[in-house]
């Protein structure tokens, strides 16, 4: 097996580039909010939520572009059939960012949170706490997974060597430097992951683009000329599956903790929102390339290359089509370049995500629900460890992965039907309760998978109208598989039906207990009668106030105060001093 020299040269230099660039942001930041009083574990998960501007817009916008990302949009442009009609990714995160900014960003960080799950468990307990992280961490190592996987692929075109080495010594590398530095590594490193994105590629498309093998692609943006243009178009059949796979991206791009990670690092709420409209632009900016390599790979007639007479689609390498347009349409030097450029920034990009599971594990799971005496060094040692483990979780299965955009869906759907319509339930909707929670969780999951998931090979158990049946031929070993399509929008569906249950049954037990048809006993989550559960009160002790905000918690009995500190803490406000309502009304008379 040969190994091309330059391209692991390329490499080497871009990885010890990243790799650098993570260990100095350890080190310059290493005391940070020391001086305020900052738990480490704290400015690990959201730095010393001092994030500037600059690092801030560069930082956002890598929540999504990444290695999925770029070629994943490549990928749907080039495929026939598809084209960019299908490439909802750019758009879909770009207005996700968008909606994040103008109505989730501005609560999430002006209540202090340390991470999306908090609101969760500040409202509906530890337990429901627990059941909504499950959802959250696939989210999170699905994508991580993906991002592995574009690498792997991206590797296997430059360098001729195992890719499964290839994948694990990346995967190590982000692994180390987010080990070292938490948050400050991942939002410096993103910088460093944009520019490389975007000089690799952009050097390179003007070769490609000049390559005899290509034609013109203003005219294969209509016209068969090699395979169907690369516009693509939608059916008026497909158009409820289309629209139904866009809003999954727009609103399920929101409930993530990698982008929450970003929201609540920012230095004001404000600047939370700013952040996310820039990275919503940039989100569009950093795409163009990634169609142009796409609608390039649908214009190359594949038998004047080296590539040979094959087409990428009929070997089943769609999903590398990025990489094999640089590695065969461009001259050595400046492939290798693009390439190199590119596989270091898709391998910094997984970092966040391990970054988030390891959050939302040790501060929502292990501190809050099991250890609130933990100390802040523990805390700390539990981060590294479950990022190593999650970490080594995402690289395992990004060996055993089909196409990026499969597991972007895979990942977003599970997000989007369960978490997007709690966390509008918890931040907007007055009233609801562990009881609705609950139904809404069960509700959203049993509807999603009735409806079946082909990267699975779940079958459905509910046909919804307009589905059919595709027969899918392998064009190199001829197996033939069937595939169920659901056309109808069932994601959506699922969604709206968890976010209405989570509401009605709120109120129905609302209802039931306050009206005395149903015992006090038997309400086992404690959390109608008693209007705050106690598992909630152990955390923080609230005023009476139905908009519970982290600003307006009551002070607490000393009994409470080691839990307190362990959890939401929002120090002005924890004071043992007699400052309730009750008493300051006492000494007004």
């Amino acid at each position: 097996m040969a190994i091309h020299v330059e391209g692991l040269v390329a490499i080497i230099l871009f990885y010890l580039l990243i790799l650098f660039v993570g260990i100095w942001a350890a080190w310059k930041n290493k005391n940070s909010g020391i001086a305020a009083g900052t738990d480490r574990s704290e400015t690990i998960m959201v730095g010393g939520r001092d994030i500037g501007l600059f690092v801030g817009g560069f930082t956002m916008t890598a929540t999504w572009v990444g290695g999925g990302y770029i070629n994943g949009t490549a990928e749907y442009v080039y495929l026939p059939g598809f084209g960019l009609a299908w490439a909802q990714a750019p758009f879909g995160y770009a207005l996700s960012l968008v909606v994040g900014g103008m109505f989730f960003a501005k609560p999430m960080r002006s209540r202090g949170y340390v991470t999306m799950l908090d609101p969760f468990q500040q409202i509906y307990g530890k337990r429901m706490g627990g059941l909504l992280f499950i959802p959250a961490l696939m989210g999170e190592i699905f994508w991580s997974a993906a991002i592995l996987s574009a690498l792997g692929a991206t590797l296997s075109v430059i360098v001729d060597m195992n890719i499964n080495t290839s994948v694990i010594v990346s995967a190590l590398i982000a692994i180390f430097y987010t080990l070292v530095g938490g948050l400050y590594s991942v939002a410096y490193t993103d910088v460093v992951q944009l520019f490389c994105i975007f000089l690799g590629l952009w050097v390179s498309v003007p070769f490609a683009l000049s390559n005899p093998a290509v034609s013109d692609i203003g005219v294969t943006a209509y016209k068969y000329v090699h395979q169907e243009p690369w516009l693509g178009s939608i059916n008026p059949s497909d158009i409820y599956m289309w629209l139904d796979n866009f809003f999954l991206l727009m609103l399920g791009g929101i409930p993530w903790q990698v982008y929450f990670q970003r929201v609540l690092s920012a230095s004001s709420a404000t600047y939370a929102q700013v952040l996310s409209f820039l990275a919503a632009f940039g989100c569009l900016v950093m795409a163009v390339p990634s169609v142009l390599i796409g609608a390039i790979g649908a214009s190359t007639d594949w038998n004047q290359t080296s590539y040979g007479p094959v087409q990428p689609k009929m070997k089943e390498e769609s999903d590398m089509i990025l990489p094999i347009v640089l590695q065969h349409l461009c001259p050595s030097y400046i492939s290798f370049f693009g390439l190199g450029a590119v596989s270091a920034a898709v391998m910094s990009s997984a970092d966040s995500s391990i970054l988030s599971a390891s959050s939302m594990f040790a501060r929502n799971i292990y501190q809050l629900a099991f250890r609130q005496t933990a100390s802040d060094r523990e805390i700390v040692w539990v981060m590294r460890i479950t990022i190593f483990v999650f970490g080594a979780v995402a690289t395992a299965m990004a060996l055993l992965t089909g196409t990026v955009y499969g597991l972007w869906y895979l990942s977003s759907d599970l997000v989007y039907v369960i978490i997007f319509p709690q966390l509008l339930s918890v931040l907007f909707v007055k009233g609801t309760n562990t009881y609705g929670s609950v139904a809404g969780y069960i509700f959203g999951l049993l509807l999603r998978i009735s409806g079946g998931e082909p990267y699975l090979k779940l079958p459905p158990f509910i046909y919804y109208p307009g589905w059919t049946e595709q027969v899918k031929e392998h064009p190199l070993t001829g197996a033939v598989e069937h595939i169920i399509v659901q056309k109808f929008p069932f994601k959506t569906i699922s969604m709206l039906s968890s976010f209405l249950a989570n509401v009605a049954f709120s109120y129905l037990f609302k209802y039931l207990f306050e009206s005395g048809s149903l015992s006090p006993k038997y309400d086992f989550f404690d959390a109608v009668l008693t209007k705050h559960s106690k598992e909630n009160m152990d955390k923080t002790t609230l005023v009476n106030s139905d908009n519970i905000v982290l600003s307006e918690l009551a002070p607490v009995k000393p009994r409470h105060s080691t839990t307190v500190a362990a959890g939401f803490v929002n120090k002005e406000a924890l004071s043992d001093e007699d400052t309730s309502p009750n008493s300051s009304n006492n000494e007004l008379d």
